[in-house]
């Protein structure tokens, strides 16, 4: 891990990419963070809850891009807009990062530098493996891949708290809400999954639901 490094007598934090402290506004379930289109002035850190980021196609459908959850960063851009918007989907706070203190300090700094790459690099690999998912994996493995990645991200080992609902998982997996709710019903009567709520999911055989998306 990568030591904390400091810029005009402030601390910054590497964990895994370089964080200036910066703004930590709050925000509300739905609430914009920030616009397509916007210039792309910071870039985000998720401090606690949760975000998605999508588009709106042009025959109005949305597609969700990423779901982002506590110490993920998101918003970074290579040009100077937006390509997607951002929006809280629990109550949330978010760090701001000025990118041009991020551009300044990796131009000086070889490990903010590789810091950033790394960033970079793991946001393009997730980009592939979505596009792969939307391509190749029945509705099924879509909704398992899901639950599986939302365990895996959050540090769950069988208990989940979901904090996407149905639409939302709909639109990140490219399927209709009912497919959605068709499925998490199929797989708690097949008794892999149990949904005591609608935003908890027990993982009730995680070995069985790994093997099916392998």
């Amino acid at each position: 891990m990568l030591s904390p490094l400091r810029i005009d007598a402030e601390p910054i934090a590497l964990d895994p990419v370089l964080a200036i402290p910066g703004a930590c506004p709050h925000f509300s379930r739905d609430e914009e963070v920030f616009g397509e289109g916007e210039e792309a002035s910071h870039v985000y850190q998720v401090v606690s809850g949760a975000v998605r980021t999508y588009r709106i196609l042009r025959d109005g459908r949305r597609q969700i891009d990423e779901f982002h959850f506590a110490g993920d960063y998101f918003g970074l851009e290579m040009g100077e807009a937006h390509r997607v918007t951002a929006e809280a989907m629990t109550e949330a706070s978010v760090r701001m990062i000025r990118r041009g203190a991020l551009s300044d300090l990796a131009a000086r700094r070889g490990d903010a530098a590789r810091a950033l790459f790394r960033l970079t690099a793991e946001n393009l690999q997730r980009c592939q493996d979505h596009v792969l998912m939307l391509g190749r994996r029945s509705a099924q493995e879509r909704v398992v891949g899901l639950l599986l990645d939302i365990a895996e991200r959050t540090h769950a080992t069988a208990e989940l708290d979901v904090p996407m609902g149905r639409q939302d998982m709909a639109d990140y997996l490219g399927l209709t809400i009912e497919t959605v709710s068709r499925t998490l019903t199929a797989l708690q009567d097949e008794g892999l999954i149990a949904l005591p709520t609608v935003r908890h999911v027990v993982l009730k055989d995680r070995r069985a639901l790994e093997r099916m998306v392998a």
